[in-house]
Parts: C-alpha cells; structure tokens; sequence
C-alpha cells in the first residue's frame, strides 16, 4: 500500500445549497472607567469584611473584570496578565505585548510591565507586594478556588506565603464571587445582546436543516451564522441528533438527521467577551401528540419557575419550589445527572450560585440566573435555558423566551 497521502482530499458530506445571512450587531462598547472603578470599590468593600489586604488575580476573567483588559490572543499561559489589589491601589501586570493597553488604562489603574514570561510576571508581583509595608500585606489571598481558573505557578504561592506578614496565603474565590455575583445594567446589556444573536442564529440555521444533513454539517453551518450575527468568539459547541442515546458533550459527527431526531445544542458565543449559555432544541418531523403536550408543559413551568426569582429567597427555596412544581405537574423523573436546575451566569459560563437542594445564597437584585431543567422521555428532550436579570420588584429576561412551539424541520430528505 502506497504512503503517499498528498493527492487525499477531504469527502464531501453533502452539496445542497445553505443561505446565510450577514446581520451583524455593532461593536461591544469598552468597559467604562466609572464602572471599573465602581467593581474595584465593591471589591475593596469585601476585602475589608474579610480583613484581606492583598489580592492577586491570575484568572483572565477576574483581570479582565477589574481591569477591562481584553485580548484576541488565546490565555497566555508562557507570558500571563496578572492583577494585585489592594485598599489603596489596583495594579495589572503584563507584558511588553501588552504595553499599549495598559497605557490607556484609567487613571485609577496603575501598571507594570515585564519583559520575559512566566518567571519574570511573578517576579513583578513579588516586587510589587514585598514594596508594601508589612502591615498592608498581612493577609494575602489568591484567585484559586471553586469555580476559577486562576495560572501562574507552585513558586507563585510560595513567593506570596514568604511575602504575607502571617506565612500564609488563601483562597480569595469567596470575596471574588460576592462581587462578580451582582450584575450591572451594562453587564446586563452584554449578555441580553449575545442572547439575541444566538437565538437568531439558530432560528436561521434550522430554516436551512433539512433531514439527511449531518451533525457536523449542521453544527458549521450555525457556527458561521453566530459569527455573521456579530459574536465576537465561538468555541466549540455541542450539537447533536438523537431519538434517546442523547450524550450532552459529544463531538457533532457524521449522524444524518432523520425524521424523530430531536436536535440539542448549547452555546458558548461571547458579545463584549460575556458569554451565551442557552440550550435550543428542534425536531426533524411532526411531533405526536404527546410530545406537543410534554413540550408545552415543561416550557411553562420553566417560565413561571424563572418569575418566581425576587430578592430574599434562597436558592434552595427556589429548587424546593421546582420540586413542587415538578410533582405537581406529574412529568416523570428529572434530568439526573446533574444536581441543579440552574445556575448563575457572566464573565464565566458557568457561575455562583446553584439552584440546588443545598445552596444558601440569598438572591439579591442585580443576580443573573440561568433557569433550565431538563426531562428525557421517550427519545425526545425537552429543556428550556429561561436567563433572568433579577430586579428589586421583579425579574427582567435577558433573552427571548423559547418559542411556544418547538420549531420543526422537514423530515423528507433532499
């Protein structure tokens, strides 16, 4: 057998036509100065009732969210961007790559920049800290904990526990979340505008879906629609085709669509770098009768579960609100894989807090919630992702609620 592989070309999965559209949204708006100075004075509001004094940020959300710096470069694992807090001064610390940023930085924002990589970043916080006077560095935390992704290195921590006045240095994810946690009306805005350019991306791509188009196919084709929408990144999502072997995190593959599949996806496209958690759903062919009346019945309560949100419940009194609901509405076993039915969302995917049997959060206004229950029956999924903005009277959606009927695709193959 021949190993010369320079005349092998790619197969074809199909050749109909799709139409795309290009309906592109303005460019995200620059976090503000006035905004940014109000997150760092929230946070320092925090570090005081933790009786911290210093606070290193490593993971790129948590810079990006006190410093406003954003980068079309992927994470810079060999050359990172940190971030030191403290009562008096916010400082970045990057690069040279990153010098024309950080010159632009408000006021209110000092910066450092080094030339070399990972050794020489945290030799800039070490120099930075170990300037302080001992009192104003004796409890030292680091963004490494639930929920965050924080880089840097094992010498990192061991330079900040030999610069803390107490040896020691702790996890600031707690103190980190109380802030991130409450969402302002631009923050809001980000969000509710990548809502509307995923929602419509996927009403256009199941226009073009036809039976016999393949996962992959399909998942391209929605990937290029999100993009001419406006999104400004789109990572990988799940989109797949299933009649009850659903598998959420699988690859799109070769599958053809037939009629009874049910067609999930999620999202992940960015507007203004905040990302658009929300699941869709379609179906190649009618839908009995009882689909039509499952559908129809779990999409309410979802919605009528989202109204339910006000400030001063605990999460856990909206999950026991969604156990009653469930009961009640006699639809069979929920989605088991997962112990929550919702979950926060910003900067990050996934966020703080849980709708959960054990989460004591107490909601308060300016809290972003994803609502989305989950029901497997008979080869069919039925799950409505409802977001909300939470309100001191009330609760606003930052998206368009899920069509009251499950959008359908022809299920005579081309």
């Amino acid at each position: 057998m021949s190993s010369d592989t320079t005349n092998i070309q790619p197969r074809l999965l199909s050749s109909f036509p799709v139409s795309l559209e290009a309906n592109p949204v303005p460019p995200s708006a620059a976090v503000m100065a006035d905004e940014l100075e109000l997150r760092i004075s929230r946070m320092r509001g925090r570090m005081s009732d933790a009786e911290l004094d210093v606070i290193v940020l490593t993971d790129p959300k948590n810079v990006e969210y006190f410093t406003g710096y954003r980068s079309l470069h992927p994470v810079q694992k060999t050359r990172p961007v940190m971030a030191v807090l403290t009562h008096e001064h916010a400082i970045i610390i990057g690069s040279l790559s990153t010098v024309k940023f950080i010159e632009d930085l408000p006021a209110h924002i000092s910066a450092v920049a080094y030339a070399g990589y990972l050794a020489e970043a945290i030799i800039a916080v070490d120099n930075h800290i170990s300037a302080m006077p001992n009192a104003e560095r004796k409890h030292v935390a680091i963004d490494y904990g639930q929920d965050m992704l924080g880089y840097g290195s094992l010498e990192l921590v061991d330079r900040l526990k030999s610069l803390s006045s107490d040896q020691s240095v702790s996890s600031a994810s707690d103190v980190l979340w109380r802030v991130r946690m409450i969402k302002t009306p631009f923050e809001a805005r980000m969000k509710s505008t990548g809502f509307a350019i995923v929602n419509r991306a996927f009403d256009q791509t199941i226009a073009n879906a036809y039976a016999g188009i393949s996962e992959i196919e399909l998942y391209r084709m929605l990937q290029a629609q999100i993009f001419l929408n406006g999104a400004e990144s789109s990572d990988s999502i799940p989109m797949l085709f299933s009649d009850g072997d659903f598998s959420y995190s699988r690859w799109p593959s070769a599958r053809k669509l037939r009629e009874g599949h049910y067609i999930w996806t999620d999202f992940s496209a960015t507007y203004g770098g905040y990302p658009t958690d929300r699941n869709r759903t379609a179906r190649c062919g009618e839908p009995s009768a009882w689909e039509i009346n499952t559908y129809t019945r779990v999409r309410s309560l979802t919605v009528e579960l989202a109204r339910s949100f006000k400030p001063g419940l605990r999460c856990r009194d909206v999950y026991s609100h969604f156990q009653r609901l469930w009961k009640e509405a006699a639809l069979g076993d929920t989605y088991g894989l997962v112990s929550r039915i919702g979950h926060g969302g910003g900067l990050d995917i996934l966020e703080p807090p849980s709708i959960s049997a054990t989460d004591e959060t107490i909601i308060e206004a300016g809290m972003v919630f994803h609502v989305e229950p989950k029901l497997e029956k008979n080869g069919a999924v039925f799950q409505f992702e409802e977001i909300l903005f939470v309100q001191d009277d009330g609760i606003e959606f930052l998206s368009e609620l899920s069509p009251e009927q499950i959008p359908i695709v022809d299920p005579a193959v081309r």
